[in-house]
């Protein structure tokens, strides 16, 4: 992977990875990651930075300074931060004066992007404080690795990968879970997603969070307005609507993927919760 120097930002080799592949190439068209940087010790203040049709997502791991929208006030940025760039204002951001701090920019484009901003995303404009783990870093560094490979379905899978991380920066953010005490059920919630690819065995998740049955069925109920097996088939068909956008793979295929061995059985669940076919919505995509 490139790095090269810069004083002007860094007095450390900075990397910056842009697309590689031609858009046309990419099956992921809701969203699409046009560049990636990573510039460790920046120290550069911008002012009057302006973004057209594009968004950046930034991630502060280390440092701290402020950013700032249009004329708004100056707020203050620490590690463990992220903020937006947007279409229409002007920006001003950087590390404090005399100071520095590591920066992680992702600049994205597609409509999944209103997806974000109209369910779990945090207000752009703001900055946000969030906690991050070694598989979370991990994941940023897959993320440049994907898209210095050059091949489309690398790009592909960083856009995924970005999503999949920003969720869980929003979802462990330290204001998250504020008003729910229930660490453990939403520790269960999480164990739930995590079986999709593979038959939901509830007998086996009760054993590793310690709890009995009614208990499960109960809590899933209770933060979710579900029953235990609507809720885990909810989730199954949800995933499958991705696949079916984003893949080329066959109903069988991805069936099998989520644990469902009879086909049929699989696409009349489809049709109940989403209201067409599986076929039906991948040619109406």
């Amino acid at each position: 992977m490139t790095r090269y120097m810069d004083y002007r930002i860094s007095t450390k080799p900075i990397r910056i990875v842009d697309l590689k592949v031609d858009k046309s190439k990419l099956k992921h068209t809701s969203l699409t990651i046009l560049d990636v940087g990573h510039l460790p010790g920046r120290t550069y203040y911008r002012t009057d930075a302006r973004f057209v049709n594009k968004w950046a997502i930034v991630y502060i791991s280390d440092g701290s300074g402020t950013y700032r929208v249009d004329d708004g006030e100056k707020q203050r940025v620490n590690k463990n931060s992220l903020f937006l760039f947007y279409p229409g204002p002007v920006f001003h951001f950087g590390p404090d004066p005399g100071g520095y701090w590591d920066e992680y920019y992702f600049t994205v484009e597609g409509p999944r992007i209103r997806d974000w901003l109209d369910t779990w995303l945090f207000e752009p404009g703001t900055v946000k404080a969030v906690e991050i783990d070694d598989a979370q870093k991990s994941k940023i560094e897959r993320i440049f690795m994907l898209m210095d490979s050059g091949v489309p379905v690398n790009a592909d899978r960083a856009a995924l990968l970005l999503e999949s991380l920003l969720f869980e920066f929003m979802a462990n953010a330290p204001d998250a879970a504020k008003g729910d005490n229930n660490e453990a059920a939403i520790q269960l919630l999480y164990d739930i997603s995590e079986s999709l690819y593979r038959p939901f065995d509830a007998a086996k998740l009760c054993q590793n969070n310690h709890i009995s049955l009614s208990t499960l069925k109960r809590t899933v109920s209770k933060y979710t307005g579900y029953p235990l097996n609507e809720y885990v088939h909810r989730l199954k068909i949800a995933e499958a609507k991705n696949i079916l956008l984003n893949s080329g793979k066959t109903l069988k295929e991805i069936a099998a993927s989520l644990g469902y061995k009879d086909v049929f059985y699989f696409s009349r669940l489809f049709k109940k919760y989403v209201g067409v076919s599986p076929k039906l919505f991948r040619t109406n995509k």
